[in-house]
């Protein structure tokens, strides 16, 4: 059984499935995370979709580098869970099916790629406290306390 986490099902309405990887990263105690600026400004795991015919961690590696400017190594996957949600910039409902992958942050390559995005470091307990998804959360404190 895959947990869910976030906004309940709305009744009636088609969702689609749409696969994404995303990131546990700590180095020297600290967290990256990405500051999103829109469609609404919020803290996350760094991450995202996976392409069609694009595997999880190839996904993992393009979305980090994407989002934060980073590059990373031996990611392992720590789990899996789903949301469902409305994505305004894609305009789309849908069941976000999200792995979860720890990974080391090796080599810093430039600024994030990815327009209104912002790569920042912070304690763990701020990121717990900052980050907008509950599931993102879970998996953030599963990573660094084992809970």
């Amino acid at each position: 059984m895959i947990r869910r986490f976030g906004e309940p099902v709305v009744a009636g309405q088609r969702y689609r499935m749409r696969p994404g990887a995303y990131a546990v990263l700590i180095r020297d105690g600290a967290v990256l995370v990405t500051h999103q600026a829109e469609p609404r400004p919020e803290f996350q795991l760094p991450g995202g979709g996976i392409d069609p015919g694009e595997s999880p961690q190839h996904a993992l590696h393009r979305e980090v580098f994407e989002e934060t400017g980073w590059a990373i190594a031996g990611p392992r996957r720590i789990g899996t869970y789903r949301r469902f949600t409305y994505m305004p910039e894609y305009d789309r409902w849908a069941e976000k099916l999200c792995m979860i992958y720890i990974a080391r942050p090796v080599l810093r390559r430039g600024p994030p790629r990815e327009p209104g995005h912002r790569a920042i470091w912070m304690s763990p307990e701020a990121a717990l406290d900052q980050l907008a998804n509950t599931g993102d959360r879970f998996f953030l404190s599963r990573a660094i306390w084992g809970k």
